[in-house]
């Protein structure tokens, strides 16, 4: 087994590049693509028949040169102008939605936003009836503050 591994180090260079890139689908902030980007690069000199210490040092090399170079390029073109990027709840604010359970005078009532639904208040302590187009203006934990809009 371990004979067979030696020989084929190559495809665990490659399995290691592959889940690098899975795991920066979750992070998005284009460190973990640095790792992918020298694991590919050692894989590479590994099918060539590189030793293992000069397939680490490959992976190591191209990992930080990456870090350098690919990782402030892919902020800079693929996050732009974007100083302060809204995620999750956050970028609920100024969304549209419609009112799924009536929303009363001074109470709770549920907004509906592409297919999630929000707990809600009205900004002015308004009753709103079901159907009713929103919008969100502001939230405060995992209750959304809404406005009606015109159709």
């Amino acid at each position: 087994m371990f004979d067979y591994l030696s020989q084929h180090l190559w495809q665990m260079w490659a399995v290691i590049s592959v889940l690098c890139l899975i795991l920066e689908l979750t992070a998005g902030d284009f460190f973990i693509l640095c790792f992918s980007i020298g694991a590919a690069f050692a894989a590479t000199s590994a099918a060539f028949g590189a030793s293992f210490y000069v397939q680490l040092l490959v992976f190591a090399i191209f990992t930080l040169v990456s870090l350098f170079l690919v990782r402030p390029v892919a902020l800079r073109y693929l996050h732009r102008n974007d100083e302060y990027r809204v995620s999750n709840a956050d970028a609920l604010i100024g969304r549209k939605g419609r009112v799924v359970e009536p929303i009363e005078a001074g109470g709770f009532g549920r907004v509906q936003i592409d297919g999630d639904v929000w707990k809600a208040v009205t900004k002015d302590d308004e009753a709103v009836p079901v159907g009713t187009n929103v919008r969100v203006v502001d939230r405060e934990s995992i209750i959304i503050t809404v406005e009606t809009i015109e159709n």
